[in-house]
């Protein structure tokens, strides 16, 4: 009986090997587990969230400070010297209410926008080590500045109910109004961090938008009072409708009008009817599926580039 050549005992073992180079996809920016992928998030965003203040004498307080003092700075200057809030009719009334509540709003996108541009960059050790959905960094970024959003919109209405506002039945669109924000925040999160990773510039270039953003929107003087300056002439409609097309303008005139001063325009009323609201809201739904978009496709080969 004769035995088998040896070429033909290595070929079954040759013929189906992998071809060596095949690049290695790292993890995606999900996963396969929602539940694991929202555990991870939720775990990160609160051990972030205990460490902030860890070792701090005032702990939580911090959090409720900061806006706090901004606001007391806007206020003695645009209240007690300026008064602004005797120059817009209804809609100044209650004006520190309002603008406290702007204030907290901005803040929170701020905090989000702002915190995760670097955070897959600082968790560069953790990255590179474990594999786990890349998703859940800027997501507990987010989630983080939510807790504190939280924390700080129990203040604004303290301060709204001691300032004469009464409850509402459009109370009930808070969670509107926070969903469409966080929305927004989530997607410029998650492109802000992704793009980071490749391009270093997108840090500083983003902390001068986030300035102009600041003033472009309706925190310290309501959108009636751009609206009023912007009244006359085809250019001042061109400009005021750029203004009105940023979805913050959108979020914040709404919060004024349903939980502190039912006498100011909603933001239906700013827009010229409520379809218009479609143009604002078909922006943040754009800016949340673009930054999920460069997200995912960046995750896999986040370690490589980091």
């Amino acid at each position: 009986m004769s035995t088998p050549r040896l070429s033909e005992q290595s070929a079954p073992a040759t013929e189906h090997a992998e071809p060596l180079g095949q690049p290695i996809r790292g993890p995606r920016a999900l996963g396969d587990s929602w539940p694991r992928f929202w555990q991870l998030t939720y775990n990160i965003a609160r051990s972030e969230f205990k460490l902030k203040f860890f070792g701090s004498a005032l702990g939580y307080l911090w959090q409720v400070m900061r806006p706090l003092l901004l606001f007391g700075v806007l206020y003695v200057f645009f209240v007690l010297v300026f008064h602004v809030d005797r120059a817009k009719g209804a809609a100044g009334h209650v004006y520190g209410a309002q603008l406290l509540g702007s204030i907290v709003l901005f803040t929170f996108f701020g905090e989000a926008t702002s915190g995760a541009v670097r955070s897959v960059v600082d968790r560069e050790s953790l990255v590179r080590k474990i594999q786990f959905p890349r998703l859940a960094i800027p997501a507990s970024v987010t989630l983080l500045a939510a807790f504190n959003l939280a924390l700080n919109l129990v203040v604004v209405m303290i301060f709204a109910v001691i300032a004469g506002v009464r409850p509402m039945w459009s109370w009930f669109e808070l969670p509107l109004i926070i969903a469409m924000l966080a929305l927004l925040a989530s997607g410029v999160a998650m492109l802000l961090s992704a793009l980071f990773v490749r391009f270093r510039d997108i840090s500083p270039i983003w902390e001068v938008f986030s300035q102009i953003l600041f003033y472009a929107s309706p925190v310290i003087l309501p959108a009636e009072a751009v609206r009023s300056e912007l009244g006359h002439g085809h250019l001042d409609h061109i400009l005021y409708h750029v203004y009105t097309l940023n979805p913050l303008v959108t979020i914040f005139q709404q919060f004024r009008h349903a939980m502190i001063n039912g006498a100011t325009l909603s933001a239906g009323q700013i827009m010229g009817s409520w379809l218009a609201l479609l143009e604002p809201i078909a922006l943040v739904v754009i800016i949340f599926v673009l930054g999920f978009w460069v997200f995912n496709r960046e995750a896999p080969h986040i370690a490589e580039d980091l």
